[in-house]
């Protein structure tokens, strides 16, 4: 009988322990809801998720960052969101454990919670006056709700080993049963919060708004029509022209700046003789120019996506450096965009007037898509996007790259990025099969500001043979390829290689992407039945 009870007692502190840690994870969602919640209705880039989330991209050492990308792609984002909420789960569960069996330990690290993240939200870039407040109410509001959650737990809980068993009509179980249905309907609230955060948004819809009804200038200089021959219109390869919603994506933003046009302005100072403020009508009313340019992540592996061609609209920057006048002694640029991200990037490249670096508003057509970064982002060809292809772009500081460091470079990456000469096999994919018989073997070869001049395909061992390469839009624009192949039975092994405008041929040399792009040539295997 003593053992039964003592099995009794040991199953009644178990599920006290889960019920417990259940009102911590609870209140953690209610916590995080109403935080979230009031950063939408405050200021979005003051979201409790958002200022842990930016500090974790800062202090994240670049392995850690190459990886993510490397796992998730443009999903990193997301990918972090969610290990974000998985440990603040798991955090608030092991408070309301402690809460229930060692109080006040567990109201202490709900409070400690609100207080870190009221901290890190003070310390990024693009803090406001109030972006303390919603970490602060997510920390209070989960410290109370915990405490009142853990009220209503059963006392039978807690009963001595000698204590009557209890029935299901007895006050335990009906205090258990009201436990909870406040515990689903604080879960439920919670998260309903968090949805609310997501459709409410003020700054965003409000952004969204005015990017809707903003209707860009025409082009005193327009972009060349596309040549007939640039696109070969093969099923799986890449179109020509990269549509915005399938524009790749990396970037240090959690929260996308959200920036009214009509609050926007650039400051050009520095080592110049001239600082220069310009404002959005001010660079709108400039003679804006649209072109052609392939952007690249540094972070692309060989053979990756992390790449795209869009066409561009806006002004070159080396105009506006012509105003400023640089310093003699000047050689780079720190570009700085409002959420305090920062890219150095070669003054020559800049004022280069063989180079078609712009200051761009608009995109395929359009003005730039927020999460490209509305309104006014820099473009460079040529250069891997870390060094050059600053969003929300409200500074430029011209100074020596042995005076300033950026973001990356602070983090080991090089400080000049020449985009790398590479190509891609886009058809077939790896891991498709293939029927034997005449099929195609087609892709995308690189180089902005260069140009590509061959691409040449190697199946299995063989011999190197020239792919037709379609008509390039221009020198900073990638170029389709294609090459006819008739696939017999059995596994192969594909790969394929470029020459670019200077008669230089990529690389076989396999290198990651640290410190300044991959090398290699794309090559995998395919099986043909």
């Amino acid at each position: 009988m003593a053992d039964a009870r003592g099995r009794g007692a040991e199953r009644a502190r178990v599920q006290d322990g889960w019920l417990a840690a259940a009102a911590g994870a609870v209140a953690a969602v209610l916590g995080a809801g109403l935080g979230e919640l009031s950063a939408a209705l405050i200021a979005p880039a003051s979201s409790p998720f958002a200022a842990i989330g930016g500090a974790l991209i800062d202090v994240a050492p670049s392995w850690a960052k190459d990886t993510a990308i490397a796992w998730f792609g443009t999903a990193d984002k997301a990918a972090l969101l969610t290990g974000i909420a998985l440990v603040l789960l798991a955090v608030a569960a092991v408070a309301g454990l402690l809460e229930r069996r060692r109080p006040p330990i567990g109201l202490a690290i709900a409070v400690a919670l609100g207080v870190v993240g009221a901290a890190v939200a003070l310390t990024r870039a693009d803090a406001g006056a109030l972006s303390w407040l919603p970490s602060s109410i997510a920390g209070a509001t989960m410290a109370v709700s915990l405490r009142m959650l853990l009220r209503l737990l059963p006392a039978t809980a807690e009963r001595s080993d000698d204590a009557p068993p209890t029935t299901p009509d007895r006050p335990s179980e009906i205090d258990r049963r009201r436990f909870l249905v406040w515990t689903g309907g604080a879960a439920a609230v919670g998260l309903v919060m968090v949805l609310g955060a997501t459709l409410v948004s003020g700054g965003s819809r409000a952004v969204a708004a005015i990017r809707a009804a903003l209707r860009l200038p025409d082009p005193a200089v327009a972009a060349p029509p596309v040549p007939a021959g640039a696109e070969l219109n093969i099923s799986g390869l890449a179109d020509v022209i990269t549509p915005n919603d399938s524009f790749y994506r990396i970037d240090t933003a959690l929260v996308v700046p959200q920036i009214d046009p009509a609050d926007w302005s650039l400051r050009i100072h520095g080592m110049v003789e001239n600082e220069v403020v310009l404002t959005w009508d001010e660079l709108v009313a400039l003679p804006l120019e649209e072109g052609y340019a392939t952007m690249s992540c540094v972070s692309n592996e060989v053979g990756g996506t992390l790449i795209g061609n869009a066409r561009w609209l806006g002004y070159p920057i080396r105009e506006l450096l012509a105003r400023a006048r640089p310093m003699a002694d000047a050689d780079m640029v720190l570009s700085r965009s409002i959420d305090g991200f920062t890219a150095s990037t070669p003054l020559e490249a800049l004022t280069d007037p063989d180079r078609w670096s712009i200051l761009a508003v608009g995109m395929n057509g359009e003005p730039l898509p927020l999460e490209h970064g509305f309104p006014v982002r820099m473009v460079v060809p040529g250069l891997y996007g870390y060094v050059s292809a600053t969003k929300w772009v409200v500074d430029l500081e011209v100074t020596r790259f042995d005076r300033a460091t950026a973001y990356w470079t602070d983090r080991g990456w090089s400080e000049r990025g020449p985009v790398k000469l590479q190509s891609r096999i886009d058809v077939p994919r790896p891991g498709q099969g293939l029927s034997a018989g005449d099929t195609v073997i087609a892709g995308v070869a690189w180089q902005p500001h260069v140009g590509i001049s061959r691409v040449e395909v190697q199946v299995d061992d063989g011999p190197w043979e020239d792919a037709t390469l379609a008509t390039a839009i221009s020198d900073d624009t990638w170029v389709q390829w294609s090459l006819p192949w008739r696939a017999t039975a059995g596994r192969h092994v594909l790969r394929c290689r470029a020459t670019n405008a200077l008669g230089e041929t990529q690389t076989s040399e396999v290198v990651g992407v640290i410190p300044d792009g991959a090398t290699g040539w794309h090559e995998f295997p395919v099986d043909v039945f």
